[in-house]
């Protein structure tokens, strides 16, 4: 007799939506997908989508993340229903998109914005890391915390 497979659970789907679509939800997106594997799918979009800042490509290659598919979206072609979980990543995206804050399952995760740093291009970058960092941080505890965590659910 041979064994029934067991079966594969269903991917969750996750959408990071921010303003432009150009770099935090940029750099969460790849970093997710590397720190989940398999376990979820992920999407990023944009309020304003603005293309993919070049600094936040530079800061996600510096970790081996191949950014090759990504780009920057709209969050009107997407439908949230679609998404087991929507974080928004700046106070602009959660603001101008109400129905994302309606979510059964939206986290509001504000990072600060590295496109605005100021300096040498060594000052831009390492503000551009020092963001990568928190976000990768955050997505890390939320993984291992376990999807359903509510921990820093939005209240």
């Amino acid at each position: 007799m041979s064994a029934t497979p067991a079966a594969t659970p269903a991917k969750k789907k996750v959408l990071i939506v921010c303003t432009a679509n150009s770099c935090r939800s940029q750099m969460a997106e790849a970093l997710w997908r590397r720190e989940a594997g398999d376990r979820w799918e992920v999407a990023s979009a944009g309020t304003q989508p603005a293309g993919v800042n070049p600094l936040a490509l530079q800061v996600i290659g510096e970790l081996g993340i191949d950014t090759s598919g990504q780009y920057s979206k709209s969050v009107y072609e997407l439908n949230p229903r679609d998404f087991d979980l929507v974080i928004t990543v700046c106070d602009s995206a959660s603001q101008a998109c109400p129905q994302f804050g309606s979510h059964p399952n939206h986290r509001h995760w504000p990072f600060p914005d590295p496109v605005g740093a100021t300096g040498n291009p060594e000052q831009r970058v390492a503000e551009f890391r020092r963001v990568r960092d928190l976000i990768h941080r955050r997505i890390r505890s939320f993984l291992r915390a376990g999807d359903d965590s509510d921990s820093d659910r939005e209240r």
